[in-house]
C-alpha cells in the first residue's frame, strides 16, 4: 500500500498493490496492521455502500458526537471525493482536499475524524464503498452546503443532483462553533 499526500495534512490518498493476470486481478483493500504501520491506526466498525447516477453529489457530511474516520473507494465508475477540515483551531480550518477515485485506478482516500466529507459522481453509474470508525448516529449528523462560497470547492459540476436534506445545510461560517469538532494535537 502506498500512502500519497493530498493538499491537507492527515488526509491521504492510498494506492494498493494490484496483482493482475489473465484471470483478472486481486488486491488487498484493508489490512489493519499494514494501515497502522502507515500511521492510520483507526479501527473500522461499519461498512457502507451507495450507488449514484452521474451528477449526484452527496455531502458534505460529518458527525459531531460520534466522529468518523473514513476509508473510501469506488468499485464502479469515478468520483471526485472531497474532505474539508472543520476542526476549530486547526491550521487548515476551512481548507479542502480532493482525490479522483476510480474503479480503474482502485485508489482510496483516508479521511480522519473532524473532517466533513462528500463526493460527486462523474461517471454514468458509481458504486461507492466506505468504512467508518464509528457507527452512524442520526442525532449526531451535521452538514455543510455543497456550494459554500467560503470554501469554493471545485466540484466540476454546476447543477448536481442532491438530496433535500443536503440542500438545506448552511455554510461553514454559519454553523455555531459548538457544532464543530475541536482540533487536537494528540
Amino acid at each position: 500500500m502506498q500512502k500519497l499526500n493530498t493538499t491537507l495534512p492527515d488526509v491521504w490518498e492510498l494506492q494498493p498493490k494490484v496483482f493482475r493476470d489473465a484471470r483478472g486481478f486481486f488486491l488487498e483493500t484493508y489490512n489493519h496492521q499494514k494501515f497502522s504501520d502507515l500511521g492510520l491506526p483507526d479501527v473500522f466498525v461499519q461498512d457502507n455502500h451507495s450507488r449514484s447516477e452521474k451528477g449526484t453529489l452527496r455531502g458534505l457530511h460529518f458527525q459531531l458526537r460520534h466522529p468518523q474516520a473514513k476509508l473510501c473507494r469506488v468499485v464502479e465508475g469515478e468520483v471526485l471525493d472531497v474532505a474539508v477540515d472543520i476542526r476549530i483551531g486547526s491550521p487548515a480550518f476551512g481548507k479542502w482536499a480532493s482525490v479522483l477515485l476510480s474503479a480503474e485506478r482502485q485508489n482510496q482516500i483516508y479521511i480522519p475524524r473532524g473532517f466533513a466529507h462528500g463526493f460527486v459522481a462523474l461517471s454514468g453509474t458509481v458504486q461507492f464503498l466506505y468504512k467508518c470508525s464509528d457507527f452512524y448516529d442520526p442525532g449526531s449528523e451535521h452538514g455543510i452546503i455543497w456550494n459554500d462560497p467560503g470554501l469554493a470547492i471545485s466540484w466540476g459540476i454546476g447543477n448536481p443532483l442532491i438530496s433535500e436534506k443536503d440542500a438545506k445545510y448552511s455554510t461553514l461560517a454559519e454553523i455555531p462553533r459548538e457544532f464543530l469538532p475541536q482540533y487536537s494535537t494528540k
